[in-house]
C-alpha cells in the first residue's frame, strides 16, 4: 500500500495514484464523494455516471444510412399502407 499514498497541499488539493485512476477506471471530470468512517480514517465512493439525455440529440444521423426524411414524407408513405 506505500505505493498508494498521496500529499494534501497547501490548497486542500490531491492527486490520486493512477494505479488506482486505472483500476477504478476514473476519468477526468468524474465525481468522487468523500465520507467520514472515523477521526482518522476516510472513505472515497465513485457516484455513478448519468448520462445527460440531451447528449444524445443528433446522434442519430450519424448512423442513418438513408438521407434524412421530413415528417410529412412518413405521414405520407404510412397514410398509403392504408
Amino acid at each position: 500500500m506505500a505505493g498508494n499514498t498521496c500529499t494534501l497541499t497547501e490548497r486542500g488539493q490531491i492527486s490520486m495514484p493512477v494505479e488506482l485512476r486505472r483500476q477504478l477506471q476514473l476519468k477526468p471530470g468524474q465525481r468522487l464523494r468523500w465520507e467520514v468512517v472515523s477521526d482518522t480514517e476516510m472513505r472515497l465512493v465513485v457516484e455513478a455516471v448519468h448520462p445527460d439525455p440531451l447528449a444524445a440529440l443528433g446522434f442519430g444521423p450519424k448512423f442513418r444510412k438513408s438521407p434524412a426524411r421530413r415528417t410529412a414524407d412518413w405521414m405520407k408513405e404510412l397514410r398509403a399502407a392504408e
